[in-house]
């Protein structure tokens, strides 16, 4: 009963607050044009100045002419008396479908100032100035003295200044409507509320006012109205929400609506006690605490929305299946946990469940869904995506023929899409994407699915198993707007079912195995595309110019085998993604002006040549630029300047040459710089200006002068700093010290000399993992010299910690504050002439992977403390002085190499001759391990005739003759590549260490063997 009389009073309040706009309903009064009762004189007059004072863009009030005013557009006149009762101003003007929305709506709506001749209207009880412009020009205060309104909307009006405080005087007000009606944001409070005698006021609705002064009482404040039935307070910033209150007044409240104010509590008990509520609107807030079996309580409850508060969480409560009047429930974003099945279990115990909108993205549930789901068959909108559901989609899913919206991405859901699916006749928008789907799709999955227009399915992973086996004849039922599909089988052709889509705007076919050319037909559809992606694929031949796009649209035909000149479009194209193809050529010199509004320009990897265009200075919108991996060569142009959003800029593997325009130092939002593998010389410019940059690669150039001490005084944010093959002088800066998000520095094959910086140690990037806020923007690739060999990271580069400045003239001691480096993977001193001896507390660098000191003049002993290096899996440190015995344990008895330790004649102890004690006797060699010769022993030699002696050096010699000649022939067949390549030197430069040492043991032995002979 009690539901039933709130239903009706809802009802009511409609029909009384023209809610529905609809133009029949007149509050119970027709227009006296009907009865040939004409308005009043007085009232004409006065409704003709408020014309006056009003502008009027769209000339709305052109029906103001004559006599009866009761005729006029938006006013509505008693039938008995002809007097003004009712006056609509709204402004309908429809932007997008919606009445007066946004700024392009207001522009047709009415301005300037509201005449006092309004206070002529006596009888006035509806008043709608919504959805208008008014400037913010000061809501009129006489307003407030019209005392018979029923009826005020000033909703998106843009009036300015604080709520007047005389609105209280309207007293018999049913219906008050002041949301978004400020021009801008200003601070109001409620006094004007507490005064009020709004004994009557049914509606209240202050969205998106400013009531942060009234946080504290707007709770009593609005239970002093006694017939309210509904509450709309969302995006109010009223932060405070009450957990208690003594007594409760508005108990007719049909719809609570305080979304969006950022309260940081638990769910009230008192809101349980609103036993009439219908429609519940918790949303986007800082609720917490579990979600409450008090919900059951609520039996007339219809919506339920407790979306987006990220910190409720909690097991479903199970007793929501007691709301079997509920016909919309929204927990989204939040962290709620627990199994799905006992849940749906419940809510499809309704007879006649009335639920048509489902959504519990964004949790933390799992299990499987049940067949039960079947039975929910009002249900119109299901959104499961981002959780951890698993197993299949049941086969019931079939019976929600209503079923409008389906969302079940970024689960862990698996197994075969069953051919039920094909029975939602009613299904709009599907997204089953990021699952680990596998079987078919056939023709029936998609045979009766009428009013499809979105489409998203796509793997979890690169991994294909899941197969489109759809006929070349087949055509489909539907027109798609959207059809996005990712790491499933469609080809080898392309998919020939495409060819009746005629209202196609995005068209994703990733990865799907086409092996084929872009047909002819698919251009001629004459599609207006917002995005192309077949990225992915073994597409060829060449792309067609005729194919058409629109605004701010995205290409990406990256990883393919399209082949011939760049293909150019219109200018609607904002990111184009043509990498890794066969495309051949110079990069069109109109391309800035046929395409000015390109934010994104990805093209490495292809055959272009020729040099950088100037006409890329047409696009002042470019963020980024990546034309790496090319034969570009030439300049690189002075333009920068004229591109000012650049985010990114990469260059790198190309043959360009000269040196940097300073205009470069003017990108202030530059990220990534990569210029490395080019043929660039002359010193650095001064990048000062670039205080944001995160990665900075000018490797295996011929740059030369010292390294910019500016480098390390601005680009605090610095990460990755990579100069190395290059022929930079003079000392490292100190200045350098100051990065500390530094986690890869590069400075090796240089010539810089002088010590290595002492506050080395402070930099602190070294000394703690990334963290996801570090990373979430992080990209780049970059060749890191790692385990004894040049690696290519991309993905995971943000876990790359690496020192490298081998190569170089540097000298003087290691820096003891290398050793609170606790995160270094990676440190590389070869091939300098440090001295001195390794420090003890080496052992503090927990997470050494590699380590090459090797090349230098280091003295003493192995520390001890290295046996604690459980990660170090490749060493370094020959040829230096050090002494004494290796230790043991731990990855020492995994490092056998012996050229970890040649050339330290004084070293000894496993995998080396053993060393001599005290007491003159070896040590055990450790259990497993070979014998090794005592130092100091001559090995003994098998004994034998002299002329097998003499047969044996004769097969030497000839060995060791073919060794020096075919090392000669190598030699010189790639000394001329050498001479050219800087990296391929690199590569040598190890191995010819080797081969120095290995003739010069050719040559003893040639000189023994030429002695015996003579």
């Amino acid at each position: 009963m009690g539901h039933n009389s709130a239903s009706i009073q809802l009802v009511l309040l409609i029909l009384l607050s023209g809610i529905l706009h609809l133009e029949t309903i007149k509050l119970g009064f027709c227009s006296a044009a009907d009865h040939n009762v004409k308005c009043m004189d007085i009232e004409r007059k006065a409704l003709l100045k408020l014309k006056q004072g009003l502008t009027d863009p769209s000339d709305r009030l052109s029906s103001w002419v004559g006599e009866d005013c009761c005729k006029w557009s938006g006013v509505g006149c008693n039938n008995i008396t002809g007097r003004v009762n009712r006056l609509d101003l709204r402004n309908r003007h429809k932007i997008g479908g919606l009445d007066g929305d946004g700024a392009a709506g207001n522009a047709f709506g009415f301005g300037g100032e509201i005449n006092p001749s309004l206070l002529v209207l006596k009888d006035l009880v509806y008043l709608d100035l919504s959805m208008n412009n008014f400037g913010g020009v000061q809501l009129p205060s006489f307003i407030g003295s019209l005392e018979k309104l029923t009826y005020l909307n000033l909703s998106g009006a843009s009036f300015g200044g604080t709520i007047a405080p005389n609105l209280g005087n309207l007293s018999r007000l049913l219906y008050l409507d002041l949301s978004n009606y400020l021009f801008e944001p200003v601070e109001n409070d409620l006094h004007w509320l507490r005064l009020a005698t709004f004994s009557s006021l049914k509606y209240l609705n202050l969205e998106g006012v400013d009531l942060s002064k009234a946080a504290s009482y707007w709770l009593p404040t609005v239970n002093m109205l006694p017939s309210l039935v509904e509450l709309h307070l969302p995006f109010c910033r009223l932060s405070i929400l009450p957990l208690t209150l003594p007594s409760i007044n508005f108990t007719s409240l049909l719809v609570l609506d305080l979304s969006g104010n950022g309260f940081n509590s638990t769910i009230p008990p008192w809101m349980f006690n609103l036993t009439e509520l219908v429609h519940l609107h918790l949303k986007s807030n800082n609720l917490h605490g579990e979600l409450t079996e008090t919900f059951g309580s609520l039996t007339s409850l219809q919506t339920l929305d407790l979306s987006e508060n990220s910190d409720i969480g909690g097991q479903l409560p199970r007793n929501l299946g007691r709301l079997c009047s509920l016909q919309t429930l929204r927990l989204s974003i939040n962290k709620i946990t627990g199994e799905i099945t006992n849940f749906i279990d419940t809510l499809s115990a309704c007879t006649n469940s009335r639920l048509e909108t489902l959504n519990l993205g964004y949790n933390r549930l799992t299990g499987k869904l049940p067949d039960s789901l079947g039975y929910l068959k009002s249900l119109r909108y299901l959104t499961l995506w981002d959780n951890s559901f698993h197993g299949s989609i049941p086969k019931s899913i079939g019976n929600l023929t209503s079923l409008e919206e389906f969302y079940l991405a970024r689960n862990q859901m698996s197994g075969i899409i069953p051919e039920s699916l094909g029975q939602l006749s009613s299904l709009v928008a599907l997204d089953i994407s990021e699952n680990t789907w596998e079987g078919f799709i056939t023709g029936a999955h998609l045979a009766k699915l009428r009013g499809l227009k979105d489409v998203s399915i796509e793997k979890a992973s690169s991994n294909i198993s899941l197969v489109f086996d759809i006929p070349s004849d087949w055509i489909p039922p539907f027109k798609l707007r959207y059809l996005n599909i990712r790491s499933c089988q469609l080809g080898p052709k392309f998919p020939t079912w495409l060819r009746n889509q005629t209202e196609l705007t995005i068209v994703v076919l990733n990865n799907a195995l086409i092996s084929d050319t872009i047909p002819d037909w698919f251009s001629q559809l004459d599609l207006q595309l917002s995005k192309l992606d077949v990225a992915y694929n073994q597409l060829s031949g060449r792309v067609p110019n005729s194919l058409r796009f629109s605004n701010s649209s995205t290409v990406d035909l990256s990883s393919n085998r399209f082949e011939g000149p760049l293909p150019l479009w219109s200018s609607n194209i904002t990111m184009l993604y043509l990498r890794d193809n066969m495309f051949s050529g110079p990069i069109p010199h109109n391309i800035g002006e046929v395409m000015p509004f390109l934010s994104d320009l990805d093209i490495s990897r292809n055959s272009l040549s020729g040099r950088i265009p100037l006409s890329l200075t047409n696009m002042s919108q470019l963020t980024t630029m990546v034309i790496s991996n090319n034969h570009l060569s030439g300049q690189i142009p002075h333009f920068w300047n004229k591109i000012p959003l650049l985010y990114i800029v990469d260059v790198s593997n190309n043959s360009l040459s000269g040196s940097i325009p300073r205009s470069l130092g003017s990108l202030t939002l530059l990220n990534f710089l990569i210029l490395s593998s080019n043929n660039f010389s002359g010193e650095v410019p001064s990048l000062r200006n670039c205080t944001d940059m995160k990665s900075l690669d000018l490797s295996d150039n011929k740059f030369s002068g010292p390294i910019p001490a500016s480098i390390g005084e601005n680009m605090l944010s610095l990460l990755i700093l990579s100069l190395r093959l290059n022929s930079f002088t003079g000392n490292i800066p100190s200045q350098l010290c100051g990065l500390s998000n530094l986690h890869i520095l590069d400075l090796s094959h240089n010539n810089l000399s002088g010590k290595i910086p002492q506050c080395i140690g402070n930099l602190s990037g070294f000394k703690s993992e990334l963290t996801d806020k570090d990373t979430s923007s992080y990209q780049g690739k970059l060749e890191v010299v790692s385990k004894g060999r040049v690696l290519v990271y991309d993905s995971i580069l943000y876990l790359v910690n690496s020192v490298d400045l081998s190569d170089n003239n540097l000298s003087g001691e290691m820096p003891v504050g290398l050793t609170r480096l606790l995160m270094l993977g990676t440190l590389n001193l070869s091939m300098n002439h440090l001295t001195g001896n390794i420090p003890e507390k080496i052992g503090n660098l927990e997470r050494i992977e590699t380590l090459d000191l090797s090349t230098n003049k280091l003295s003493g002993s192995i520390p001890q403390s290295m046996v604690s290096l459980t990660f170090l899996n490749h060493l370094n440190l020959s040829y230096n002085n050090l002494s004494g015995r290796i230790p043991t344990g731990n990855q020492f008895q995994t490092l056998v190499d012996l050229s970890i330790y040649e050339g330290n004649t004084a070293l000894c102890g496993y995998p080396l001759p053993s060393c001599q004690d005290d007491s003159g006797e070896a040590p055990q060699v450790p259990s497993g391990e070979a014998p090794q010769v005592p130092s100091g022993e001559a090995p003994q030699v098998p004994s034998g005739d002299g002329e097998d002696d003499d047969e044996s050096e004769f097969k030497r010699l000839g060995f060791i003759i073919s060794i020096v000649i075919g090392f000669i022939v190598g030699f010189w067949g790639v000394c001329g590549t050498l001479v050219i390549k800087k990296s391929w030197r690199y590569a040598y430069f190890h191995f010819l260490d080797k081969v120095k040492d290995a003739l010069l043991r050719f040559v003893t032995s040639i000189g023994t063997f030429l002695h015996k002979s003579s």
